[in-house]
């Protein structure tokens, strides 16, 4: 396989390693992209000379900025949505099959991890930071919600911090993305090829275990009263009205200049995942959420503020939060027009192989 090719796909002793390969764009996943990595994953289960998968990215600008969302922005805006469609289909079966696999899969979630590089990692069996790690879900940013289990991880983060997390578009460092529960394990950066080396012929726990350091001290704990007391509220105006009545209206201010119908199926979104028994059924929601975001106004319109024409002056519809009608986020969890995302059965689980 050559240079070019977006997933770099190898073996090493007892190791099977896929690299995120394109640097240029931090790895930001592509429709290809992900269809190598479900099919090489699903070959190495088979092959009793892979005992443990490592994924990481190339450069040094991190492991996966998200998914390509100025293709899915070109389906949104000239095509019929069906490319959008098959994509998330495929990332979201990915990121079951990840969550599944019968062999440990070692993420390395160096430098910028966002959105669809925390789908990529963070379901995994191993995940490992350093002190150049930056993961987070900005989505509402950009008119949509977080998804790719988004809903499912931060849901299930400490009191409030994960509807923190979704409606501010914060992005946290290493210690704080333990504790969080998208990580498991702080390596310093320059351990890291070590790590990957032992990984030829160790098993994951014991590699890890050799290199590993104590993360520090994750901020977000500090916080959790002050989180949990204003982004525990029913609404995002009761939440802005409490944190403004805190004296964070910085944050306040921040949330508020996000997609206003983006903040509000967010929270519902992570209201309705908290009573999951399983990630498939966050990525059942998902699908159905991605798919009216397609069709809304915002996610175009994010798109081109945010990355394409770069203004940095989205035009949000509704404009405000008073005019997010109650029906208008419910819409976004009935069973899209192409029909629900299907998920197979990955019968053997990371925590029973």
């Amino acid at each position: 396989m050559t240079d070019e090719a977006e997933v770099l796909v190898r073996r090493a002793g007892r190791l099977g390693i896929l690299t995120l390969n394109r640097p240029r764009s931090i790895n930001a996943l592509t429709h290809g992209m992900v269809r190598t990595v479900t099919d090489t994953l699903s070959e190495w289960l088979g092959d009793a000379g892979i005992a443990t998968v490592a994924i990481v990215g190339s450069g040094d600008r991190g492991l996966c900025a998200g998914g390509d969302v100025v293709s899915l922005y070109r389906d949104a805006t000239e095509g019929d949505g069906s490319a959008a469609a098959a994509f998330w289909r495929d990332e979201y079966r990915m990121n079951a099959l990840i969550a599944r696999y019968s062999k440990p899969i070692v993420a390395i979630q160096d430098g910028l991890v966002l959105g669809g590089g925390i789908g990529i990692s963070a379901h995994a069996s191993h995940r490992v930071v350093t002190e150049r790690s930056r993961l987070g879900f900005p989505e509402v940013t950009i008119g949509f919600v977080p998804d790719v289990g988004a809903s499912w991880l931060l849901s299930r983060a400490p009191g409030e911090v994960g509807c923190r997390l979704a409606l501010t578009a914060e992005s946290i460092g290493a210690a704080d993305s333990i504790y969080v529960g998208f990580s498991d394990h702080f390596v310093p950066s320059d351990r890291i090829p070590a790590l990957l080396h032992a990984l030829e012929v160790e098993d994951a726990a014991a590699a890890i275990g050799v290199v590993e350091q104590p993360p520090g001290e994750a901020l977000f704990a500090a916080d959790a009263a002050a989180t949990d007391s204003a982004f525990g509220l029913d609404t995002v105006d009761e939440i802005l009205a409490a944190l403004r009545e805190a004296g964070s209206a910085d944050i306040a201010d921040g949330i508020q200049a996000k997609s206003p119908l983006a903040l509000a199926v967010t929270r519902e979104s992570l209201r309705r995942a908290r009573d999951f028994s399983r990630l498939e059924d966050a990525l059942v929601q998902e699908f159905r959420v991605s798919m009216h975001a397609l069709a809304a106004p915002d996610f175009a319109e994010g798109v081109r503020a945010q990355l394409v024409e770069k203004d940095r002056n989205p035009r949000w519809s509704p404009a405000s939060l008073a005019h997010v009608s109650a029906a208008a986020v419910a819409g976004f969890f009935s069973e899209p027009d192409v029909g629900d995302l299907t998920i197979p059965d990955f019968a053997v689980s990371k925590e029973t192989a």
